[in-house]
């Protein structure tokens, strides 16, 4: 019985999904029923209780995840402090990351921590927030990145930095000629918004809520990247975080308006599934992102 086995076990039973562990283990959805079915037959009983319709584990198969888990914990427990002892910073990290962070906020990041560990591998993925949380339930990645973080009681979340939040128009736009905008104003103008399950979304509706009016969106998108392009187009205006149009105000494509008093935020943090080992790469990235933006970010 090698170590793959287990770990393969574990992903179907976190996921309940062959395909799903499939996918996490680069192999054929074939091979992760025939490896449950070869470790049935090595410790000669039934795992997976097969009568029923969705995924379900027997009484000994929920015993042998369980001690799956600690095998596991174990051996990746073993890899990182032997990697410490040799004082070793290499290996790969996984990032599964919500478009305006890996697009306009990560990449200073990443270039810091490519400099400062050469030996390091960094793997990036954009995915919906929603996504996001369940790369990291699943294991598919070793770290998350968010706006506005859940909190949930198998995900560790660790905060890095507040964006700013400020009003985009058209240069064209009468909000324009302003240097600062109280939100109440936003009210008659039309307003482009993320979708509804974009957490940055939640956020501007609680915004116009705690102030006392609602805006029905002309156009929802669910990224970043076509919201300012609507709004480059006078299509209407929208609210997002400075770090994300950084370059379309230098070119003129935009302008942006800060908003009057304290002003509007989003959080962002970093997540990783509670009680994982953390190899000594991964701490060094999590200390990067604790030490507060490189050069490059707003």
């Amino acid at each position: 019985m090698q170590i793959e086995n287990f770990k393969i076990f574990a992903d179907l039973v976190e996921t309940k999904s062959f395909s799903k562990a499939a996918k996490l283990n680069g192999i054929t959805q074939s091979a992760v029923s025939q490896q449950a079915r070869s470790m049935e037959r090595h410790f000669k009983t039934l795992m997976i209780d097969r009568s029923q319709k969705q995924f379900q584990l027997t009484r000994e198969g929920q015993r042998v995840y369980e001690t799956a888990k600690e095998i596991l914990h174990d051996y990746e427990k073993l890899a990182s402090e032997l990697q410490e002892m040799k004082k070793v910073i290499s290996g790969t990290i996984r990032l599964s990351t919500i478009y305006s962070i890996g697009l306009h906020e990560l990449p200073p990041y990443i270039k810091k921590f490519l400099t400062d560990f050469p030996s390091v591998n960094v793997r990036v993925e954009y995915r919906r927030s929603n996504l996001v949380y369940e790369d990291i339930l699943h294991n598919a990645v070793d770290f998350g990145l968010v706006a506005f973080p859940v909190k949930m009681r198998q995900i560790e979340i660790v905060s890095f930095r507040e964006d700013k939040l400020v009003l985009i128009c058209h240069p064209d736009h009468p909000l324009a000629k302003l240097k600062e905008v109280d939100v109440k104003q936003l009210a008659k103008h039309r307003f482009i918004g993320f979708d509804p399950d974009i957490p940055t979304r939640k956020a501007v509706d609680s915004i116009f809520r705690d102030n006392k009016f609602e805006i029905e969106p002309v156009m929802e998108f669910d990224n970043i990247e076509t919201v300012k392009r609507a709004v480059e187009i006078d299509a209407g205006i929208a609210i997002v975080p400075q770090a994300t149009v950084v370059q379309e105000i230098g070119q003129g494509t935009l302008c942006s308006v800060s908003f009057k008093g304290k002003g509007f935020s989003r959080p962002l943090a970093l997540l990783h599934r509670k009680g994982r080992v953390l190899a000594p790469a991964m701490k060094k990235f999590i200390d990067m992102l604790a030490a507060g933006p490189p050069p490059g970010i707003v």
